[in-house]
This record gives structure tokens, sequence and C-alpha cells, in this order.
């Protein structure tokens, strides 16, 4: 099983998703270390992807979560914000996927971003990000204003 943490950037995919991990006793991922350079560049001086320049990075992180799967299963941390992106990374084995939404505010994001720092994504494409985010109906929904332990032993209880 894969499970795709997933939410705007600053929800705390990457610490819920390592956190989860650790417990499952999986390998996390991060689908940030998967970006090309030029995204990279694109985010850091706030310009936000399209489409365009997601297809191949969700393309490959499809191709890396069914040999994830096939190595015993794995977390990844990764956006995944429109519908039509979490049927792409799930599209090669859907029923061995599950999505963990970390749903948050916008100002408890936008505050914990103002904190971060060293991340290439820059804190002003938050609007951006919540104005492309389909929040999902289907897979794990959990709120992030709990503390991270208490996050994902709700996940670990919707899981069972």
């Amino acid at each position: 099983m894969i499970y795709v943490v997933m939410g705007v950037s600053g929800c705390g995919k990457s610490s819920i998703g390592q956190l989860l991990a650790d417990k499952l006793n999986v390998k996390f991922y991060d689908a940030d270390d998967f970006h090309s350079a030029s995204s990279v560049e694109k985010m850091s001086n706030g310009i936000p992807l399209n489409d365009d320049d997601r297809l191949p990075w969700l393309t490959s992180l499809a191709e890396h979560m069914v040999e994830w799967n096939r190595q015993g299963g794995g977390v990844l941390a990764c956006s995944a914000l429109k519908q039509k992106y979490r049927d792409w990374l799930s599209q090669h084995q859907p029923e061995q996927v599950t999505f963990v939404y970390l749903k948050g505010s916008f100002e408890l994001i936008s505050n914990r971003l103002a904190e971060r720092k060293g991340h290439f994504m820059n804190a002003n494409l938050l609007t951006s990000q919540f104005e492309t985010l389909e929040e999902p109906t289907e897979g794990i929904i959990v709120s992030i204003e709990p503390q991270p332990e208490q996050i994902v032993e709700q996940i670990l209880q919707e899981i069972k």
C-alpha cells in the first residue's frame, strides 16, 4: 500500500509523512525531491507550476509508486492538489493508493510558512495553492491543528 500524504505547502506533509512511515515501518518519499530543476527554480521565484510542468513529475511519481509498492509499500508526501493529479498518481494501482489529506486553514498554514526557513516554496504561492486545491472527498481527511503525533495516531486509526 502507498499512502500519499497531501495538501498545500506548509500543512505538514513531510513531517507527518515521515512519522507515519516510521509507524508503518515503510520508506518515506518526498515528491519535492523529484521536481525538475526548472520547476524548483520557478517555484523559488514565486511562479506557480502549470499542468505542463507537473505532468512529467506526476508520471515519474506514479511509476515510482508501483515499484515502491512492490518493495513493501511506502508513504509519499505530495501536494496532489487537484483530483486529476490524484487520479494520475494512482492510475497504475488505484486499489493500492490511499490519500491522506492534511486539512488546515489559510491563516494557520500561512503562519507556519512564515516561520519556515530554507525551503524552495515561496510563501506567496500559498494563495495560488488554495485556489488550485480541490479538497478530496475520499481517503483519510485529518485536521492539522493537533500535535503531529496525534495526527498520525488518527491516521493509523483510520487505516485500521
